[in-house]
């Protein structure tokens, strides 16, 4: 798969999910990042604490990333409008979840890392450029940043 390490996130859009096989959750992002970081290949993802998702990445130590082909924009659209606490979003995206040993991903991802959490702290909203206040509505929380540790990476659409 061709990376663009600018537009992976921001055009491609992603998954993140986190929990385990009875209870987990996944949302799109189209904000992150890859890179080296404490001499570890990581991927930091930025995640507001009042998204479902959030519970999730908080209480367990790996998650995965996962992207997918355009012609699965409608699915993670879905996945990003929907909440998890009230519809089974993963049934009506029409995608069909994969259980591994340390994290969940998609039959449908055409590539997936599998993240252990090192570093997890939330954005400081009073070092903000003036410009990033756009992104927040009035009284909102800033994103926390996770910083993940690759540990695994898979690449195939198996559907």
């Amino acid at each position: 798969m061709e990376c663009n390490p600018f537009e992976k996130f921001d055009k491609q859009w992603a998954l993140v999910t986190a929990g385990d096989k009875s209870s987990f959750n996944s949302m799109t992002i189209s904000w992150g990042s890859m890179g080296t970081l404490w001499f570890k290949d990581i991927i930091t993802i930025y995640i507001r604490p009042d998204r479902y998702t959030w519970k999730y990445l908080n209480e367990h130590d790996t998650f995965t990333v996962s992207f997918y082909p355009k012609k699965y924009h409608r699915a993670l659209r879905i996945m990003g409008s929907v909440s998890g606490r009230d519809v089974d979003k993963v049934k009506a995206a029409g995608l069909t979840p994969v259980f591994g040993k340390d994290g969940i991903t998609y039959e449908e991802a055409a590539e997936t890392f599998v993240l252990k959490k090192i570093y997890m702290d939330q954005l400081d909203m009073e070092k903000f450029p003036k410009d990033a206040f756009q992104y927040y509505e009035e009284g909102a929380e800033a994103h926390y940043m996770i910083i993940g540790e690759v540990i695994d990476h898979s690449e195939g659409e198996t559907k």
